[in-house]
């Protein structure tokens, strides 16, 4: 398993990397065949609150789903232990819902794309107010709409397998593909361990 340890707007020394490495290596119990983890820290500078001084998320690539988890704290070390304790609840629901959903898929699912971010603003004379096209809208000046276009690689999944993934990223809601029925569809966490779902019946 390689560990990559990176530092936004900070450093790194080399005790932080050597307590990094160590407490990662508890994650291959949670998690098979896990390739690489990437742990980036940041320093949020222009923060206010002390809690969001750094920055820490950790990315699990493996031959399954990817798997996130963030935190922030005042200090590096207690930003990324809190990360870490996410990532093993998050690792632990995803092989609770194993254990009592069969049939998750094993094959390999692509790694996420690169955001995709509007194109850069057509300037045709000094007086013209520049516009910039994203996601298929085209927003003039500066807003005030702000939009964010993100594409990803997937394949057509269960509802099961929906929902593994939706843990192992850490979110409240997923966004996928149903393989029965073909509908666009988002799954979405309610209270407690119960979960919500929405289909699209395209005409």
């Amino acid at each position: 398993m390689d560990i990559v340890v990176t530092g936004r707007q900070c450093t790194i020394s080399p005790e932080l990397k050597e307590l990094v490495t160590e407490r990662l290596a508890t994650i291959e119990r949670l998690r098979d065949r896990v390739i690489r983890v990437e742990v980036e820290f940041e320093a949020n500078d222009g923060k206010k609150h002390p809690s969001d001084a750094v920055t820490v998320q950790l990315t699990v690539r493996s031959r399954g789903p990817v798997v996130r988890a963030e935190a922030n704290a005042e200090d590096k070390t207690t930003a990324f232990e809190m990360a870490l304790d996410r990532l093993k609840s998050q690792l632990r629901r995803a092989a609770d819902r194993r254990k009592t959903h069969r049939g998750l898929r094993a094959a390999t699912i692509a790694e996420f794309a690169p955001p995709v971010d509007g194109a850069p603003p057509v300037e045709e004379d000094d007086d013209a107010v520049p516009t910039s096209k994203v996601a298929g809208l085209v927003v003039t000046g500066d807003g005030p709409l702000v939009v964010r276009e993100k594409v990803f690689d997937t394949a057509p999944l269960t509802l099961a397998q929906a929902l593994d993934e939706m843990e192992l990223v850490g979110h409240d809601f997923f966004l996928y593909q149903d393989a029965e029925t073909g509908r666009p569809s988002v799954v979405y966490r309610r209270k407690a361990y119960n979960y919500g779902v929405i289909q699209l019946n395209v005409n």
